[in-house]
This record gives C-alpha cells, structure tokens and sequence, in this order.
C-alpha cells in the first residue's frame, strides 16, 4: 500500500510532466523546447532512481529502513505541493529536486522490506515480489486517471496537487500499519567498544554474488532506457500523432499511461502462478532478464512500423496498446525478479546499498530515454530509425545475455 501511493505520486507527476514542459504558456504549460523538456525528464526521472543508492546507503548507516521511507514520503509530496503552487524556474527545480530526493528515499528500502519478510531459501519470494508488483501498479494505473485528467482537461496544476494528496496518504497508512512489518526494516543497532571494531568483509562468494548484480546491472539498463520511453517519445508519440479514441470516446492522452499497469495488474498474477508451478524448474532470473528484453524489442518493432504511417495522419490507438502489452509482459518477467534476485545475491549487511544498485540501473536507463526523448519530432523519417534502432538494441542485448547465462549463474552460485 505504501509503495502504491508513492507509484500514484510519480507516475501521475510522469504521466503529464513532459506534455506539461511542451505546452503554450497560454494554456498554463511551461512553453519549452521538446529538446529541454526531455533532457529535464530525463534528469528528473533518472536522479528519482539514483539516489536509491544513497538512500540504501542512510538507511543501512543511520536512519534504518522504515524512517528513510516516511522522511522519503514527505519530501515526495512536498515536492508536488511546489509544482502545483507555480510555474516559476524556483518552484519547478526544488519540486522535481525534492521529489527525486525522496524517493531515493523510499523506494528501495520499502522494496528491501519486502525481502527480509522472506528467507533465503523460501521460494515463494519471487511470487511475493510480484504480488508486491501489483501493488506498484495499482498506483501507477490510477495516478494518470486522476492526475492526467485533472493536468489535461482542468488546469495543470491540480494534477500535482493530486500527486502530492496520494503520496501524503501513503505515508500516514504507513505509520499505522507498522506493527504488520515485524522486526522488517527497523534501525539495526550496531554496537562498538575501543577494544573492539565490528569488520564485515566480504567473502570472494559474496564478491561473486555481486558481481552477478553488476552484470544483470547492464542489462537491466538496456531494458529500462527502452522501457521508459513510455513517459517520453512513446507519450509525445500519443499526444501528437495518436487518435485518442476508442469505441467511440475520446480521451486524454495522458490516460495512455494507465495501460501498462493495467496489464501488469492483470497478468502478475498468471506469470506469480506459472514460477510457483514450476518451482525448481522455473528459468533462471538471468533467462527471466532475457525474456523481458525480448518483450521491449518487440514493442518497438511495432512502434516503428506504426510511426511508419503517420504520413497519412495519426494511427490508431490500437498500435500503442499492442506495444504496452508488449513492454508488460517483458516488465513482469524482468522488473520484480530484478528486485527479488537483487535481495537474494546481497549480502545482508549492505541490503540497502545493493538495492540503490539496482535502482541505479533504472536511473541510468531514464537518463537515456530522456535523451531519445528530447530527440522526438513528429515526423517518420525521424521516428523510424529511431523505434529501429531501440528495437535492435534491446534484442542483441537477449540474445547475449542468454549465451552468457551459464557464466552468470556460475557467478550466483547457488542462488536461482
């Protein structure tokens, strides 16, 4: 439920941020160049992921777990309060900067709460982390509901003030369910004497283990810098050259970013059942990693035969559907094993750290499609070798990472 709250908060500020940086002024948006708004997405987006490792790093060393989610969740929805009161250079750069502080804050170490409510060897925690996952959706499908309508067809601003509501909800459910966590994510306190100094080097398995982490590490970026396009090209894409109509209704554009997490919804639980079935024999997570860029590169192949046609006008809604679909299963079989193989492969006493790791790999994949983003112009003799070349990428990078799958789990172990 926390995390649900925090996904309604980011995902409705990213459902609206870039259109809300290109739009006229004289509609209330900010007036900039398609070039500046992605790079400011981009940075944005990217630094909300990459402060998680600084945010593993306070909670694993001062604050613990818990109190790093609910500084996080204030400064969240501070955040948004300063977006939705102006539209002013100051306002917008402390908004963006509070909200990515924040969760850094949050959002790994709720996820690494997740983890420690499972042991080492319970084979449950990948089902886990995906029930976990619908969790993350239920918010990220609501947020652009809400916040995109309110941003598209009220005024701007009052999609902020919605994201900041959502997220201040989260925090105060979070305090009253504490007793439900148990000893998870508590400050772990560490005693030291002058004649004796706690040490907690690492074993060359751990090393290995983390190793694993830096590989996956890679591949996690190549699939998130494609994945993310969602909030940039692929939602420019929508806005611009898209008919936003089905069965007859006409509808934002932002609410387009509603459908991934709605597929998620609805699959998690089929692919939750398919790895519990399988048990022992279910794939490795680094094959599990291969099959989620597949789904991306597959996505993108139906994106660049779709822009393809903007030529004759805008395309059917029914392509951008397809590749959310895409993209989707591709999430569901790469992002919560991501976060479970992570918990599984560090060690415990840098739990924290290694999770910003991980999110760090997410943070560098938004920096790049903020960059592809900003490269965005409504035109197919741009969008195609651009959705091309995201489509080619993505699938050389499954392809390598199934030949190097035996030397990875050589590096895991006995970790699957």
């Amino acid at each position: 439920m926390t995390e649900m709250w925090e996904r309604f908060s980011f995902y409705g500020t990213r459902a609206i941020l870039i259109l809300y940086m290109v739009a006229a002024t004289s509609t209330g948006g900010l007036g900039w160049t398609t070039v500046k708004a992605g790079s400011i997405y981009g940075l944005y987006t990217g630094s909300s992921y990459m402060t998680g490792l600084a945010g593993g790093w306070i909670a694993d060393n001062l604050l613990g777990a818990r109190t790093s989610a609910v500084v996080g969740g204030l400064s969240i929805a501070t955040g948004n309060v300063l977006m939705a009161l102006g539209s002013a250079d100051i306002f917008v750069y402390s908004g963006l900067f509070l909200m990515a502080i924040g969760t850094g804050l949050l959002k790994p170490n709720v996820s690494t709460m997740v983890g420690a409510l499972y042991s080492q060897s319970d084979v449950r925690r990948d089902a886990g982390y995906s029930i976990f996952y619908m969790g993350i959706n239920s918010g990220a499908f609501l947020s652009p509901i809400v916040c995109g309508y309110l941003a598209q067809r009220v005024g701007w601003r009052l999609g902020f003030w919605a994201a900041a509501i959502g997220m201040l909800l989260g925090v105060v459910q979070f305090l009253l369910q504490q007793p439900l966590l148990g000893d998870a994510g508590k400050k772990v306190k560490k005693i030291k004497s002058a004649t004796a100094k706690i040490v907690e080097p690492l074993t060359r398995p751990e090393w290995l283990r983390i190793g694993a982490i830096g590989v996956l590490f890679v591949f996690s970026t190549i699939f998130w810098a494609a994945f993310e396009q969602a909030g940039s090209s692929l939602n420019l894409f929508a806005e611009q050259l898209t008919r936003n109509e089905l069965f007859g209704f006409s509808f934002p554009s932002s609410l387009l970013q509603s459908v991934n997490s709605l597929f998620v919804i609805t699959l998690a639980p089929v692919i939750s059942l398919v790895w519990l079935k399988l048990g022992d024999r279910q794939p490795s997570s680094p094959v599990k990693f291969a099959f989620g860029l597949l789904g991306a590169s597959a996505g993108f192949w139906v994106v660049m035969y779709a822009a393809s046609l903007t030529g004759a006008g805008r395309v059917s809604v029914n392509f951008l559907l397809l590749v959310y679909f895409l993209h989707s299963v591709g999430e569901l079989c790469l992002s919560p094993v991501g976060l479970s193989i992570t918990t599984k492969l560090a060690p415990q006493r840098i739990a924290g750290l290694m999770m910003g790791v991980w999110f760090g790999s997410i943070a560098l994949g938004n920096y790049v499609a903020g960059y592809v983003g900003g490269s965005f112009k409504a035109d197919a003799s741009t969008l195609v070798p651009i959705f091309g070349w995201v489509g080619a990428i993505t699938l050389f990078a499954a392809i390598s990472l199934l030949l190097l799958n035996p030397f990875i789990k050589k590096l895991m172990g006995e970790v699957r």
